[in-house]
């Protein structure tokens, strides 16, 4: 179990909440919506949910004391995929660019915390 007070650990959870800009009711009804197109719902408890999506919205419900391991390793896989996919801007308009964006919890069209009120990617 990670120490909650470790610098490092500062520097992540500022970091995790920094990048994701949903809020865990926006992530999940967009999680919900994704899950429910062509495929439809699955038939287990997690409704076919991305993992790394269910993990965000798990993590958005804890406090910081609460952390396990795992969801510190959730967290940076999170912060990587956020990085990675707006280290290659795109327009906003494309979708595909976004929508995988908003699977971890982040939504180019909102206003960044600290960046005003433009929003990424434009």
């Amino acid at each position: 179990m990670p120490d909650r007070f470790d610098p490092e650990m500062e520097r992540l959870w500022g970091e995790f909440h920094g990048l994701v800009n949903m809020s865990s009711e926006e992530l999940r009804t967009w999680l919900l919506t994704q899950a429910s197109g062509e495929e439809g719902f699955g038939a287990g408890p997690d409704l076919n949910l991305p993992d790394l999506g269910r993990g965000v919205v798990h993590i958005q419900g804890k406090r910081k004391v609460d952390l396990t391991d795992a969801d510190v390793e959730v967290m940076r896989h999170v912060i990587r995929r956020i990085r990675d996919l707006l280290a290659e801007p795109r327009p906003l308009e494309d979708a595909d660019w976004r929508h995988a964006l908003m699977t971890v919890g982040h939504d180019p069209l909102q206003p960044t915390p600290g960046q005003g009120e433009s929003p990424r990617g434009s």
